[in-house]
């Protein structure tokens, strides 16, 4: 039985963190002894906010090797640069007749976007969920793990195809959003307030690329407070932001540990030393990024393996790319 596809893009615009960790790569990991899976660095997409490419190959090579470390096999996965892929571009174009200019301006992150940046709003940036509905359908996938704020972008790719497919024939399966339901997890930033970002918030946020010591100085500056003012209390939080990073890399029993000297807490009896949990918290997590960093760097490193890696995934990624601009083409009436 075919597997079904599975896609999923990230931006070369910024350092992995815990959280993409944790929220995404975990769980591509699992994915791909599961799904015909198809991962990319969407370099392209850079470039609607980031104009500047002077080190942009950098960034796609410590994506790819980001991704690797953490446990993504070449071999299984197609994972791939964007840019390499020129399949993409041309069903980008033929779906830009089916995308409206009032619809694209109502999109929220294009909205936000030209709030962020009113001197560049560029035609890309407005045709950005076109581009992306183009890589999802490039290689007909029907599963694409999304996160809330990219829901509707999916939901447009999923109005493009249903859009093409009334004008020339049924030819694109219509994506829908994936995920290992309860198996998610929400990272906040080490301040309680927002999310990780790859690149924003930096000295509250922990790379997959940090040495120990930045590592250390971190967690330690995360925010805490005076401790429970009685037995049980509900955590703040940033409090409970603290125990979710414990549970993700600490052993149980230090994990509840620490739960006991919060609950058995209280005004005047404050059992909680949240100095001693951020120490051994640090230490645990050192222990958890080093071998990925390690690995991360040996790969960046390794320019033929890396070279490899890339043409590897170009040519799967082509392959499938190939197949469905075939019949796109054919149903849209343009194989002369």
């Amino acid at each position: 039985m075919e597997k079904e596809v599975v896609l999923s893009g990230i931006r070369p615009t910024g350092f992995l963190h815990l959280g993409n960790y944790f929220g995404a790569m975990r769980n591509y990991v699992r994915m791909q002894d599961e799904f015909n899976c198809y991962f990319f660095v969407a370099n392209w997409h850079s470039l609607t906010t980031h104009p500047d490419t002077k080190e942009l190959k950098n960034s796609v090579h410590r994506v790819i090797a980001e991704n690797v470390a953490c446990g993504l096999d070449p071999d299984k996965v197609a994972l791939y640069v964007q840019s390499d892929v020129p399949e993409i571009a041309e069903l980008y174009l033929y779906l830009n007749m089916m995308a409206y200019k009032g619809e694209l301006e109502k999109t929220v992150t294009f909205k936000e976007k030209v709030r962020l940046q009113p001197d560049n709003v560029n035609a890309g940036l407005l045709t950005y969920p076109v581009l992306q509905a183009a890589d999802i359908l490039i290689h007909r996938a029907v599963k694409v793990p999304v996160g809330k704020d990219q829901e509707q972008h999916l939901e447009m790719a999923r109005n493009y195809a249903e859009r093409f497919n009334h004008r020339y024939g049924d030819v694109l399966p219509l994506p829908y959003a994936f995920n290992y339901g309860g198996e998610l997890v929400k990272i906040l930033s080490l301040d309680g307030v927002g999310k990780m970002s790859k690149s924003e918030n930096q000295m509250n946020t922990l790379y997959l690329a940090d040495e120990d010591e930045s590592i250390r100085k971190k967690i330690m500056k995360a925010k805490t407070d005076q401790g429970p003012s009685e037995p049980h209390s509900v955590k703040p939080d940033y409090i409970e932001n603290l125990f979710t990073l414990m549970k993700l890399v600490s052993t149980p029993d230090t994990v509840q540990k620490f739960e006991d000297d919060f609950n058995n807490s209280s005004t005047g009896n404050c059992i909680i030393r949240y100095g001693d949990m951020k120490k051994q918290l640090a230490e645990d997590m050192i222990r958890f990024i080093q071998p990925i960093r390690a690995k991360a760097a040996d790969i960046q490193h390794n320019h033929e393996l890396l070279q490899k890696i890339i043409r590897q995934g170009a040519d799967k990624a082509r392959a499938s790319a190939s197949e469905t601009l075939k019949l796109v083409r054919a149903a849209v009436g343009m194989d002369y």
